[in-house]
């Protein structure tokens, strides 16, 4: 089991910042990909960045490469994204989620845990 726990969403104008966090506990040594969905309401979940665990590799989503960026620290069990320039359209719930196969990163099936979602609005 791997527990995830995010924060860090807010409300931010357009053009600012934002990081937010996302607590990993439990069978982390079970954890293959971590990544970061969004959903915004009426819309399905979409695929905004992911990093495998033990590595460096990362992937991100077109809407967000160059503006995003998502990064852990082992140590600590945390995971960030980094959201700058944000933009109207960046309005979503933000969902922390981790996978224990190897499967594509970009999939919403490949992620076995979730978290509750933090949400984050970017007024224009």
């Amino acid at each position: 089991q791997v527990q995830l726990v995010e924060s860090g969403g807010g409300l931010v104008q357009a053009g600012g910042s934002l990081r937010l966090s996302c607590v990993v506990s439990g069978r982390t040594s079970s954890t293959f990909w971590m990544a970061w969905f969004r959903q915004a309401p009426g819309k399905e979940r979409e695929f905004v960045a992911a990093l495998w665990w033990v590595g460096r590799l990362t992937d991100y989503g077109d809407a967000v490469k160059g503006r995003f960026t998502i990064s852990r620290d082992v140590a600590k069990n945390m995971v960030y994204l980094q959201m700058n320039d944000l933009k109207p359209d960046d309005t979503a719930v933000y969902y922390c989620a981790a996978s224990t196969t190897g499967t594509p990163p970009r999939l919403t099936s490949s992620y076995s845990y979730w978290g509750q979602g933090t949400q984050v609005t970017v007024s224009s």
